[in-house]
């Protein structure tokens, strides 16, 4: 079968500095995967370099089929390519629904659609995005990313600074979105429960390379050795 997504042999970075270290990685269409790893080690830059906001020092990275290499940010989302960044980046002196218009693209992902999905953005509708709480402004980007009709999502670190209550709720709205098997994802999350319940295949990170790329099942089962593949004990 062939990729949605593929990063071969990439090392990346922010100037000289390299980051990510030869990434290997591939992501069938329709495939939800999670990364996990300590903070620092390379997980937002993966993210960072398929959109193209990082130095790029060698190897490929091939979006259905066709090279990212030299391809500006906008043309990559026009490509396919949903983000949902760590800090969220809503504007907040647009509305909700200006937001959410601003990229919007024809196809399955409507304004209802994505009301069905965050019932409290249809409430807060006419809201600047500076007038939403945390977990607001969080539904506001997921669903924003989603408008542009991608068929990849990248999700970075979605329950960060969420109460559990939030959490839960977004937990259960990443299975909905699992379930859409015309979207492939890649979940970025610092919360390891959340990622290993979101998704059958887990990559782990440290020191910028890849560690494990497997089933999260054994990992789920098995505390102690994923605290060693993140680097949490000798």
């Amino acid at each position: 079968m062939a990729s949605a997504l593929e990063l071969r042999r990439v090392s990346a970075g922010y100037g000289e500095t390299v980051v990510i270290e030869d990434i290997d990685l591939k992501l069938a269409p329709g495939e939800c995967i999670s990364v996990i790893g300590r903070n620092g080690v390379g997980k937002t830059t993966l993210l960072a370099t398929v959109m193209g906001h990082t130095t790029r020092h060698s190897g490929d990275i091939v979006l259905d089929g066709q090279s990212l290499v030299g391809v500006p940010r906008y043309r990559r989302a026009l490509a396919g390519l949903g983000f949902v960044p760590q800090e969220r980046e809503i504007f907040p002196s647009l509305t909700v629904r200006e937001n959410l218009l601003v990229g919007a693209r024809p196809g399955l992902w409507t304004l209802r659609r994505a009301f069905e999905l965050f019932p409290r953005l249809e409430e807060r509708l006419d809201n600047m995005g500076n007038q939403l709480s945390g977990g607001e402004q969080q539904m506001l980007a997921i669903a924003r990313a989603l408008l542009t009709n991608p068929s990849i999502l990248l999700m970075d670190e979605p329950t960060e600074g969420l109460a559990p209550v939030i959490v839960e709720g977004l937990i259960a709205v990443l299975a909905r979105l699992r379930g859409d098997s015309a979207l492939s994802i890649i979940l970025v999350e610092q919360n390891s429960r959340v990622a290993l319940t979101f998704s059958p295949r887990t990559v782990i990170l440290d020191k910028g390379r890849i560690v494990y790329d497997g089933p999260s099942e054994p990992l789920r089962a098995d505390p102690e050795r994923l605290a060693k593949l993140i680097g949490l004990v000798e």
